[in-house]
């Protein structure tokens, strides 16, 4: 079967849902030139960094703890890689296709706000934003756009001198309450339709969704040029590119 002739089989689906969820890992955003491999959002191909620590043990909860200039001098550099790029034809051929439904709900892996920025207004970020940032200390929080302007790795906190971070999941931490709880919401609606685009669904909540769907035979669909963990599971594969699929799929539609 052509490609083409599979995208018209998602659309025949999409065109009886009325409840879809759509769950993105890094995929959705290497259009932007954003890479996929490893780090909050991938940025490392080898294991150590120039530190000689892990990237996983650089970006995470326990290091940040003992050494947070360590794990800011990495967040910095994640953080460089988002900043010159921006939202794809993939994010906003999702954001074009959300008032064609009673909801288009999208659970994202990703930290670089993309889907927002895109026009999607039914996002749940699983990992946070990077570009949300909040004081340990008191709590204050801020959007900073470009982490160029920070001064000092850990910056410091103007009210009360608390350390600031960024509000990601490091390695090692809980995912954050309030996203959690509305996943759990996002799945209690039954959704009639769940596509997985761009991720290797590693993590048992991104692949939850799928796994569910197609218990209760709901039609499961993922778009995704490589295999992944869900790729046995979908009734449909879609082996392109979201920047490619998704657009041709709006426009189907």
């Amino acid at each position: 079967m052509h490609q083409h002739d599979t995208l018209h089989e998602v659309a025949a689906v999409l065109r009886e849902a009325r409840r879809v969820l759509v769950i993105t890992g890094a995929g959705i955003s290497a259009d932007s030139g954003l890479p996929t491999y490893r780090g909050v959002g991938g940025l490392y191909e080898d294991a150590a960094t120039e530190d000689a620590v892990p990237i996983e043990e650089a970006l995470s909860g326990p290091m940040f703890q003992r050494d947070p200039g360590l794990t800011w001098k990495y967040i910095g550099q994640i953080e460089a890689a988002c900043r010159g790029a921006a939202p794809n034809e993939g994010h906003r051929a999702l954001a074009r296709m959300e008032p064609r439904f009673d909801s288009l709900r999208v659970i994202t892996q990703n930290v670089d706000g993309f889907h927002r920025r895109a026009g999607s207004t039914d996002v749940i970020e699983m990992h946070g934003n990077i570009q949300s940032l909040y004081c340990t200390g008191c709590g204050h929080r801020e959007t900073v756009t470009d982490f160029s302007h920070i001064e000092g790795l850990p910056p410091l906190c103007p009210d009360c001198g608390g350390v600031i971070r960024p509000d990601v999941v490091l390695f090692g931490e809980m995912l954050p309450p309030a996203a959690v709880s509305a996943y759990e919401r996002a799945l209690g609606d039954l959704p009639d339709a769940v596509i997985s685009v761009g991720t290797t669904a590693v993590f048992p909540y991104i692949a939850g969704p799928i796994v569910d769907a197609a218990r209760r035979g709901v039609p499961t669909i993922e778009i995704n040029p490589g295999d992944s963990e869900i790729s046995r599971l979908v009734d449909i594969r879609v082996r392109e590119r979201a920047a490619q699929a998704l657009p041709a799929l709006a426009e189907m539609l």
